[in-house]
């Protein structure tokens, strides 16, 4: 994986920069938002290092302005990526998760009595669920397709979206910008948190996988194949 992205990658999104700019900023953040293989703690300080290469050489300029990069813009751009990508992935949960779950779930023991909990949950915590995680590896990819699935209100889904993505873009621009072309050292610092975080996330599925089947196992809830009526 990690030589993928720093064959693959690296080059692709810095091309990206060079060719569009800003535009380019927007939708290599809209594409990691989508698909967890591109790192934002790599993407985001690279437009750091172009406002950085901007500050020490009036020849580096921004394609489409023909200005000097500047992270204002940098991180606004970033920020409408992440929208475009958390509204994608919303999408793909309400119109193709759910369906599915709706269809298919009772084959794996996910009924209406499921979902109806889950939709409550969002309700109540979605927006704090979307805020916290637009900041936390691995699940700012992920939080939009539960979100989607279980409905969540779409105008609170972009808000706390937005309010979640300004600090992380901000933040990873910004510390691009300081360590310049050492740019790459910022994943690396935050690579042992998110080892952290992946096994946090982990346990935390087994414990509700855990919850939701001793649930169904108290509650006595009959088969699906079984006509109450004729028992």
């Amino acid at each position: 994986m990690l030589d993928f992205i720093d064959t693959q990658i690296i080059p692709f999104v810095l091309a990206m920069y060079d060719a569009v700019g800003y535009l380019g900023v927007a939708a290599a953040v809209a594409l990691e938002t989508i698909v967890a293989p591109i790192p934002s703690e790599v993407i985001l300080p690279m437009a750091g290092w172009k406002v950085s290469q901007s500050a020490t050489d009036p020849a580096i300029v921004e394609p489409l302005t023909r200005l000097a990069w500047n992270i204002p813009l940098a991180v606004a751009f970033a920020t409408a990526g992440s929208l475009v990508g958390a509204v994608a992935g919303y999408a793909i949960g309400l119109w193709g998760g759910r369906p599915l779950i709706d269809r298919f779930g009772r084959y794996v023991g996910i009924g209406p009595a499921d979902l109806d909990r889950a939709d409550r949950w969002f309700d109540r915590w979605g927006a704090w669920a979307v805020f916290v995680g637009r900041m936390v590896p691995l699940v700012r990819t992920f939080v939009s397709y539960p979100a989607g699935i279980s409905r969540m209100h779409f105008g609170r889904f972009v808000l706390f979206s937005a309010l979640g993505s300004i600090p992380w873009n901000a933040a990873l621009i910004v510390a691009g910008f300081y360590v310049g072309e050492s740019y790459p050292q910022i994943e690396a610092a935050l690579k042992p948190f998110e080892y952290v975080i992946y096994a946090v996330v982990l346990a935390g599925i087994g414990y509700l996988v855990f919850r939701w089947r001793r649930a169904r196992r108290g509650s006595g809830e009959p088969r699906n194949d079984v006509d109450p009526s004729t028992a």
